[in-house]
C-alpha cells in the first residue's frame, strides 16, 4: 500500500496550490522541496523589517475572481499598483508606454491623436513582414520607442543583438493611449501583506513538508511511497537530459541595505540603456507600504547566461528549444503516475494567476478521474 496519494517535487506556487486542494479533497498528500524554505521563487525574507522578494519582484494581478478569491483567502493583499518606470541617460520616462511617455518623448503631443501620428509615421519604415525582433518592435512602436525604451533593454535580457533575436519574441507592445502609468490591465492587483512565504505556509498548513530534501536523491523511494508524483522542477533533468539540455536564461542579484528611508521613489526602476549592465533595481520597501524601517533594501538584477547550480528564469523560445521541448512533452505523457505541472516542468513562463489556474485544472482532472 503506498503510504501517501500525491508526493509534490517543490513548493512553489504550482505544487502548493495542488497540495492545498488535494489535501482539502480529502488527499493525502507529502511536498518536499530541495531549498531550505518554501515558496520557489516567490520566496520573501524580511530584511531590515522588509519584505525581500529574493527571487526578483513578483507581483500578483489576474482578472479572475475565483482566483483573487482563492489567494485573499490565505493573506491580506495590499492594493500595489505596478507603475515602473525606465531610465536610459538622465531621462526617464513613464512604464507601460502611454501618454505620459509619449508626450515626454515628443514635445508636440497632448491628445493620442498626436501619439498616433508619430507612431504610425514611424512605423513606416518596415516593409513587409518584421525578419527579427528590430523590425518587429519598430513596426509595432517606431524607431524612437524602440531605441530608447526596447533596444538596449532587450539586448542585455537575452546577451544578443535585437536584429539577431527572432521576431516572434516580441508578438504585441502594449500602446495606451491614456494619462494611465498602470502596468497591468488586470482588475485585480496587489502583493500580500506580510510577504509570499507567509501566504505559501498558510496554503500548507496541515500538510507533511520535507525541506533541503531533493528528489532525485532518492527517486526510487519517493515513487514507492506515493499512487502519483507531481513533479514541478525542470523537464530535461528528470528524463536525465537523455534529449540534450534545455536553454534558460538566469539572473544574477546584488542586494544591498541603505542607510537611507527612501533610495528611488519607487518599487521597480528599468534601466533600458547599455551605460549600466543591470536591466532593473528593485527597493522592496515600496511593495507593502506596511513594512516600517527607516532603512531601505535596494536589488540590482543583472541578467545571465544560465549556468549549472543557477537559478532557471527564462525560456529560450527559439525553434530549437521549442522542437526539443516538444520532444520531452511527449516523453512526460508516457511517464506513468507522474504530473508534469509548472513553469520547470512545462518549459513554458506562466503569470502567478495562470499557474494556480493550472493547478486547479489539474487537481480537478483527478479528482474526476478518481
Amino acid at each position: 500500500m503506498k503510504k501517501y496519494d500525491y508526493l509534490i517535487v517543490g513548493t512553489g506556487l504550482f505544487g502548493t496550490t495542488f497540495a492545498n486542494l488535494a489535501n482539502k479533497n480529502g488527499k493525502k498528500v507529502i511536498v518536499i522541496d530541495k531549498r531550505s524554505n518554501v515558496g520557489g521563487n516567490v520566496f520573501t525574507e524580511k530584511i531590515e523589517g522588509i519584505n525581500v522578494h529574493k527571487y526578483g519582484a513578483h507581483i500578483f494581478h489576474t482578472d479572475d475572481k475565483d482566483v483573487w478569491e482563492y489567494v485573499n483567502s490565505f493573506s491580506e493583499f495590499n492594493r500595489f499598483t505596478n507603475s515602473p518606470i525606465a531610465i536610459i541617460g538622465n531621462e526617464i520616462y513613464n512604464l507601460p508606454f502611454n501618454m505620459n511617455t509619449f508626450s515626454k518623448i515628443w514635445n508636440d503631443v497632448i491628445t493620442p491623436a498626436d501619439a498616433l501620428r508619430h507612431i504610425e509615421e514611424e512605423r513606416k519604415e518596415i516593409v513587409g513582414v518584421p525578419k527579427n525582433l528590430e523590425e518587429q518592435a519598430i513596426s509595432l512602436v517606431g524607431r524612437t520607442i524602440y531605441e530608447k525604451l526596447i533596444k538596449g533593454y532587450t539586448e542585455k535580457q537575452w546577451n544578443r543583438e535585437c536584429k539577431d533575436l527572432p521576431a516572434f519574441i516580441i508578438k504585441r507592445l502594449p500602446v495606451r493611449l491614456t494619462y494611465d502609468n498602470n502596468y497591468y490591465n488586470d482588475i485585480y492587483q496587489g502583493i500580500p501583506i506580510g510577504g509570499y512565504t507567509k501566504l505559501i505556509e498558510k496554503m500548507l498548513e496541515g500538510i507533511e513538508i520535507r525541506l533541503k530534501t531533493n528528489f532525485f536523491d532518492n527517486e526510487d523511494y519517493y515513487k514507492s511511497i506515493a499512487k502519483k508524483i507531481v513533479y514541478t522542477g525542470a523537464i530535461d533533468e528528470y528524463f536525465n537530459f537523455a534529449l540534450g539540455r534545455l536553454e534558460w536564461r538566469s539572473l544574477k542579484f546584488e542586494t544591498k541595505i541603505l542607510d537611507l528611508d527612501n533610495y528611488q521613489g519607487n518599487a521597480v526602476v528599468n534601466y533600458t540603456g547599455h551605460e549600466v549592465e543591470y536591466t532593473r533595481i528593485i527597493e522592496h520597501k515600496h511593495f507593502d507600504n506596511t513594512c516600517v524601517s527607516d532603512k531601505t533594501v535596494i536589488t540590482f538584477e543583472y541578467p545571465s547566461d544560465y549556468k549549472d547550480g543557477m537559478e532557471k528564469y527564462y525560456t529560450v523560445n527559439d525553434d530549437k528549444n521549442n522542437e526539443l521541448a516538444d520532444k520531452y512533452r511527449e516523453l512526460a505523457k508516457k511517464e506513468q503516475n507522474v504530473i508534469f505541472g509548472g513553469r520547470l516542468a512545462e518549459y513554458k513562463y506562466y503569470d502567478m494567476d495562470d499557474t494556480i489556474l493550472a493547478a486547479r485544472k489539474k487537481v480537478e482532472e483527478e479528482l474526476k478521474n478518481g
